[in-house]
């Protein structure tokens, strides 16, 4: 396995690469990518973690914060590079560019949702998910369990 991480320039190589997209809210959400990037660390697979070591919630969100422009605009380009999207969304969080990266990918054929039961907008990501074919599993073990299957 390969992990690329936010900010660091995405060079990908021969393996197919997966974007972690999903609920980032920092002291809400689960950290659930430490848990994808364990279980797939001996798949060849190249993961995209928009996580950054460095991330301060008091940054501006304006186009005008040059760290901010640069981790959305990293996001931006590794969910165009990557091979596949997988998205999960944490049912104690809002998510809101979670929400705005599906409208954006839905169809693109890249993407693997997980939505549990609970989660404030369920219904329409499920509509969503529905409406544009976009394969959707029960909980994060059968999203890790996808991506192993489609990496071989």
């Amino acid at each position: 396995m390969k992990l690329i991480t936010a900010p660091t320039k995405i060079e990908l190589g021969k393996n197919r690469s997966v974007f972690l997209a999903g609920s980032i809210e920092v002291g809400v959400a689960e950290r659930w990518q430490d848990i994808v990037i364990k279980k797939l660390s001996k798949e060849n697979v190249t993961l995209l973690n928009p996580r950054r070591a460095s991330c301060d919630a008091s940054w501006k969100q304006e186009i005008e914060n040059p760290v901010f422009k640069e981790q959305v605009n990293w996001e931006l380009e590794a969910l165009e590079k990557s091979d596949m999207i997988i998205m999960y969304i944490d049912k104690n969080t809002k998510s809101p560019i979670t929400l705005l990266e599906l409208g954006l990918f839905a169809r693109s054929g890249k993407l693997i949702v997980c939505c549990p039961d609970g989660f404030w907008r369920k219904g329409n990501v499920d509509i969503v998910c529905e409406r544009y074919e976009v394969p959707q599993v029960i909980d994060l073990e059968e999203l890790i369990n996808e991506v192993k299957k489609r990496v071989k």
